[in-house]
């Protein structure tokens, strides 16, 4: 009995091994069958198609900008100043009278105007300026330069050209709608040479369509005094204004 239980027979030991043999392999087959496989969804969604559209529409300028002022120069600053209010105040009233909007001071100062000869400072006079800015239609545009260059204006700073609110409106759908379309043509152009088609749009990103202002345009001080010399009206001649737009879409296949 003793040797039976400290040797066990080859019975015994066999039986002992087909048990463990089976256990070993029944523990890795579940462990193998634990691993994720990726879904048909999964894969449809990976295949995604990035495409960027651009779209552009040219908008008539109606409106323009307008700054202005006066600059003198006095011996004293009271001098300088109460012309520069003077002429200022004359001015405003031409252009308030002639129903403008947006009408506002953009601009006050007062500078001592310096000398030097001989190597030392020296003020010998003072200079005073007053700017404004308002904006009416571009048609208006020459005669009220002309006058109010007439009622006083010494500085024409600029002029700058822009469409209106609507318009600029109108023309940011038209360029929204124009650069969707341009980024589906783009993906079936792509998606069609490799013989694939698209299923559906899932993402969608708008880029707002922007619309520049174009920059001002600089009158000098002398082209100023010759339009106030002449009867005919100085001419103004708008132009046009680019609205763009960019839209990304995102196109499952």
């Amino acid at each position: 009995m003793k040797r039976n239980m400290l040797n066990p027979t080859r019975s015994t030991r066999w039986a002992t091994g087909v048990k463990w043999g089976i256990l070993l392999p029944l523990a890795v087959g579940c462990l193998s069958l634990a691993i994720p496989k990726p879904t048909s969804a999964q894969e449809q969604m990976m295949r995604l198609l990035s495409v960027s559209g651009q779209g552009l529409e040219s908008v008539e300028t109606t409106l323009t900008q307008v700054q202005l002022g006066v600059e003198v120069q006095a011996r004293t600053a009271e001098d300088a100043q109460r012309q520069a209010a003077q002429q200022s105040s004359a001015v405003v009233e031409l252009v308030r009278s002639r129903n403008v909007s947006k009408l506002q001071t953009t601009g006050i100062a007062l500078n001592p105007v310096y000398n030097y000869d001989g190597g030392e400072q020296r003020i010998v006079r003072y200079s005073a300026s007053n700017t404004i800015r308002f904006e009416l239609p571009t048609e208006q545009a020459g005669s009220i330069l002309d006058d109010a260059v007439q009622a006083g204006a010494t500085r024409i700073d600029s002029v700058s050209f822009i469409a209106s609110d609507e318009a600029i409106a109108q023309a940011q759908r038209q360029a929204l709608r124009e650069a969707t379309e341009d980024a589906q043509a783009q993906a079936e152009a792509v998606l069609s040479a490799l013989g694939l088609s698209s299923q559906e749009v899932v993402g969608i990103q708008v880029n707002h369509a922007s619309a520049p202002v174009p920059p001002p345009m600089p009158f000098q001080r002398q082209m100023a005094a010759e339009a106030a010399s002449f009867d005919a009206s100085t001419p103004v001649v708008g132009g046009e204004q680019d609205v763009r737009a960019t839209v990304t879409l995102q196109i499952r296949y």
